[in-house]
């Protein structure tokens, strides 16, 4: 990096290092040396941010870090959208495109939790699935020798920008273009995997290049929800863990399936009939360790928004077989009803994991354990008691 860039990062460098601090986030003085010497302006030389233009069209406009205070904007703890799908997006001015995001620059404070949550050492070797802008392997570069850095990409584009922009900055950690559900090319062993997407389940290959002893951490979907869990490998295959304080979601991984093998729907059933109830749509809207119960108690079912007839919401739950419950986002007067249809009572299911996880104190995510076996299989389960939940292979 030259050094009139150097000079205009520093103060913001220390203003990020220290809000992350202050946070809780960075824990540690390694990573806090290491989030103070990556300038992320260098990395993130431009982004979309969303906005409503005079014609009321929601579009992403382009910023650039050193236009319009944007430098300044680059270094507070936000997520950055970075590209959009190209299938999709459509150009309405000079600089704003309508479209639907593919890659950003992680929040850093997320970041942040999830570096600390790896507990890397020194000496060790780590594979990032997901390059992206390069931000998180020049982190990873800054904290390690970059020899020990190994990333990879589906899109060769990202690959190649980040290797010059992180090659502007002195770090030349290994890039490769490839998918990362198949592991880094070329095979190898690694102490560490991070992966800054989000996938349905845990890849074989990641498990087959972690060394034993090593640790995977990835933000795992569990269909109504999900979250980022840290695994560690075994000798045999088996890998066991938990879900992270560090709580967050990320893009699909862009070679994974958005959608599970199974979720081929049964046309809506008819509507069976409405009653009170005691979970409301606030009640799992606004509470993500019970939406991640649910995502263990219904692995195929969905969470959707209902429109009816009168231009009324509601949260719904669905399954393949065509069974379907929901309820208001707004309860009405005199308390929350569901309204249902199809074979049993869907929400059935929802009040009995309600009254469960409040008979436990509502514990958070970080209670709950995943157990991926050698064959693929996974299971959830609740740390006090062992309680299992099956979430297939």
């Amino acid at each position: 990096m030259n050094q009139s860039a150097a000079d205009i990062a520093r103060p913001h460098l220390a203003v990020l290092s220290d809000e992350l601090a202050k946070a809780g986030v960075i824990r540690t003085p390694q990573w806090a040396e290491a989030f103070s010497k990556v300038p992320r302006h260098v990395l993130v030389p431009r982004w979309y941010e969303q906005e409503t233009n005079a014609r009321g069209i929601t579009v992403w406009r382009l910023r650039h870090t050193v236009h319009e205070g944007g430098l300044e904007d680059v270094y507070r703890d936000r997520t950055l959208v970075t590209a959009l799908d190209p299938a999709s997006a459509e150009k309405v001015d000079d600089q704003a495109w309508t479209g639907i995001p593919t890659s950003s620059s992680t929040l850093p404070s997320l970041m942040a939790g999830m570096l600390d949550d790896l507990s890397v050492q020194d000496g060790q070797r780590v594979l990032e699935i997901g390059t992206g802008t390069g931000y998180n392997a020049g982190l990873l570069s800054a904290r390690l020798a970059d020899h020990l850095v190994h990333s990879v990409d589906v899109d060769p584009d990202f690959v190649q920008l980040a290797r010059t922009r992180l090659g502007q900055l002195g770090f030349h950690p290994h890039l490769a273009v490839g998918d990362g559900q198949s592991g880094f090319p070329g095979g190898g062993r690694f102490d560490r995997i991070i992966a800054t997407c989000s996938v349905p389940r845990i890849p074989d290959a990641w498990i087959e290049q972690t060394e034993p002893g090593g640790f995977v951490l990835t933000d795992l979907a569990c269909g109504i929800d999900g979250g980022i869990v840290r695994l560690a490998v075994e000798a045999d295959g088996t890998a066991t863990g938990h879900y992270t304080r560090t709580s967050g979601r990320f893009m699909p991984a862009r070679s994974a399936p958005t959608t599970y093998p199974n979720r081929q729907r049964a046309p809506y059933a008819t509507e069976t009939g409405t009653r009170p109830t005691v979970v409301t749509a606030t009640d799992i809207r606004g509470c993500y360790p019970f939406r991640l119960l649910l995502g263990f108690t219904l692995p195929d079912a969905e969470l959707v928004y209902h429109i009816d007839d009168d231009g009324r919401t509601a949260l719904q739950l669905q399954t393949p077989d065509g069974a379907w419950a929901r309820t208001p986002l707004t309860a009405p007067h005199g308390g929350a009803t569901v309204t249902w249809g199809g074979p049993g009572e869907l929400w059935e299911e929802v009040e009995a994991a309600w009254r469960w996880w409040t008979e436990q104190g509502m514990p958070d995510q970080s209670r709950y354990g995943i157990t991926r076996a050698p064959d693929g299989h996974v299971h959830a389960w609740y740390a006090p008691d062992g309680r299992r939940w099956n979430l297939g292979a």
